[in-house]
């Protein structure tokens, strides 16, 4: 089922869902169970699960050379999908990137899609690569998220890259797309990145992800934006709770957010990450219940692969 569809059949009652990281290569998909089976009680009609794109690893040659070669430490994106739909009986939502990938790449990702019943895809641009300053379109790839949506919804009317396949076997994929609260690190202005989401939108996006955010004030200014720009999918709060002191300068860093003073006072306060982890969860339960009463579809939570805090949030808001 399309996560359009799970919206509109709660009727106005706000669902619960979550996103998964693969495990890296090597690791047990047991370990992924172990983390997703504590939030299955709260019945997510579906989950997400990240796509990583390539990146540079450095093997010595043994002769004091170093060989560089790309490679993905966390494939399987497609696999675990299929996996968690059999296993939970669950929808399942994979991130597609424009970087990393090419057209035709994408594409054949499509059609596996297809095939294996999944009908919601993410569709984002990604990061630059750790060695770039910037992104920089993979040769033969998308530059923008709003060509990877018109290339979803181009399958969904039949039109192939190269060939245009009069089929009544045709995909109806769901597409969803990102948004900030606080506008896009590389946007010179919220406004001007409104309107990026307002062309993904237009593209053909059902509906809206945002970044996560530690002040839903931030969120309901967002919403109230893109309503008034003319951007009428559902907006999804993506939330995360904080959880060891380190964040307090990782996620500013990488995520360009802003963080409550009040929230900062109180983690800074704390003796060792325990008491960070309860500051997080009593924060994000707060967090949660605000953004429960202004009636938002769904609270989807970044759970980065780690499953006891958002059980502990979760069992104190649904």
């Amino acid at each position: 089922m399309k996560v359009t569809e799970h919206v509109k059949r709660a009727k106005g009652n706000t669902l619960f869902s979550f996103e998964i990281i693969p495990p890296q290569k090597g690791r047990s998909i047991q370990e992924l169970y172990d983390n997703i089976d504590p939030l299955m009680e709260f019945k997510p009609p579906f989950i997400d699960v990240t796509t990583s794109r390539e990146e540079y690893v450095y093997i010595d040659k043994g002769d004091g050379l170093l060989d560089r070669k790309l490679t993905r430490m966390r494939p399987g994106t497609l696999g675990i999908c299929a996996a968690l739909k059999h296993k939970y009986e669950v929808d399942t939502v994979p991130h597609v990137l424009c970087g990393g990938f090419t057209k035709e790449e994408t594409e054949y990702l499509l059609v596996d899609c297809h095939y294996l019943g999944i009908h919601n895809v993410m569709a984002l641009r990604g990061d630059a690569m750790k060695q770039q300053q910037y992104f920089e379109p993979t040769k033969g790839g998308h530059t923008y998220a709003t060509e990877l949506v018109q290339q979803i919804k181009d399958l969904n009317k039949g039109k192939y890259l190269h060939d245009v396949i009069e089929t009544d076997y045709k995909a109806d994929f769901c597409i969803g797309v990102a948004g900030y609260p606080e506008k896009h690190m590389e946007a010179p202005s919220l406004q001007s990145d409104l309107k990026r989401l307002k062309e993904k939108v237009d593209a053909g996006a059902d509906y809206v992800v945002t970044q996560m955010f530690f002040d839903n004030k931030k969120f309901f200014d967002f919403v109230e934006k893109a309503r008034d720009m003319g951007i009428t999918v559902p907006i999804i709060p993506g939330i995360k709770p904080v959880a060891v002191k380190r964040h307090l300068q990782i996620l500013p860093q990488v995520f360009k957010i802003d963080l409550p003073e009040e929230l900062i006072h109180e983690v800074e306060k704390c003796k060792n990450n325990n008491e960070v982890r309860q500051v997080g969860i009593d924060w994000c339960i707060e967090q949660s219940k605000e953004l429960l009463r202004a009636e938002v579809p769904v609270l989807h939570y970044y759970s980065m692969g780690k499953s006891d805090n958002i059980k502990d949030i979760a069992k104190a808001v649904f």
